[in-house]
Parts: C-alpha cells; sequence; structure tokens
C-alpha cells in the first residue's frame, strides 16, 4: 500500500521549532498533524504488522460542518487523511461535542457508545480482535490531542 502524501501545515500552525501550536480538534490544520504524526511514526509499522482495518470518523455539527477522516492499516503501514474512506471495516458517528470530549478524555468512548451518543457501524468484532492496533494509533496521536483546543 502507498502511503498517503502528507501535507505539512501552515506556518500559523507551527512554532519557531516546528513544534504544533494549538490547533481546533479537526480543522485541517488538525488533520494535517494528526496524518504527520502516524506517518512519522516508526513504532507503528511493528505494532500493526499482519493488522488491516480501516476506520472511518464522521463527525457531525462541528465548526468546519461535517468532517469525515479515515485511518487505514495495510499490514504494518498506516496512513490518515481526510475525507471518507474507500471502504471502511469500522465506522464511528458522533456529534462534535461527543467527540471532543472523547478525544480531549472527558468521556469514554465506551460510555458515549453505551448512551447512544457514539453510533458504531461496520464489523463490531474488529474492534475486539484490534484493541491493541487501535490502542497504538490513539497512543500516537496523544500529542496531537496535547496541542488541541476543542472549541
Amino acid at each position: 500500500m502507498a502511503r498517503a502524501a502528507v501535507a505539512t501545515p501552515t506556518h500559523e500552525a507551527c512554532g519557531a521549532a516546528g513544534r504544533l501550536r494549538h490547533v481546533r480538534y479537526l480543522s485541517p490544520q488538525w488533520i494535517d498533524a494528526a496524518s504527520r504524526a502516524v506517518a512519522s511514526d516508526d513504532r507503528l509499522p511493528t505494532a500493526l504488522a499482519g493488522v488491516t482495518l480501516t476506520i472511518e470518523q464522521v463527525v457531525e455539527g462541528g465548526p468546519e460542518g461535517t468532517v469525515r477522516w479515515n485511518v487505514v492499516v495495510d499490514d504494518g503501514e498506516v496512513s490518515l487523511s481526510p475525507g471518507p474512506a474507500d471502504h471502511a471495516d469500522l465506522r464511528f458517528t458522533t456529534t462534535y461535542a461527543t467527540a471532543a470530549q472523547i478525544a480531549s478524555g472527558e468521556l469514554a468512548a465506551q460510555r458515549a457508545f453505551v448512551e447512544g451518543r457514539l453510533r458504531v457501524g461496520g464489523d463490531l468484532s474488529l474492534l475486539i480482535s484490534h484493541q491493541r492496533a487501535v490502542a497504538a494509533i490513539d497512543d500516537v496521536l496523544a500529542p496531537v490531542r496535547a496541542d488541541t483546543t476543542y472549541e
């Protein structure tokens, strides 16, 4: 699988040392930062070896309108891209407010699901069989979330 091209953030999104400055959750700059984090992490190929999985996130009602982004894992290669997935194995759909609470750590995804605030579509068994892969990607995105504002 070829890696997706990863855009660099605008000058306004980076500080003098190239470190990401605060960006709004799910803005184009946030998607760029998340893409770069996933593409540049040298631990993911090992952690995701043997995994084939496509996850799409649909977030409705945010400052950017409805935002779709996807993560594609193909035997250790991973990309995070804006837009819908060609074929999602799993799809998470929620409102911006709920997604921001989950991303910021204010709300557990499991609780949002149980409360009906997070809808999950696709093959749910993949959540269990690939929970380590999902956790590895989540860990790589932690520094991006630390530099994120949730307005």
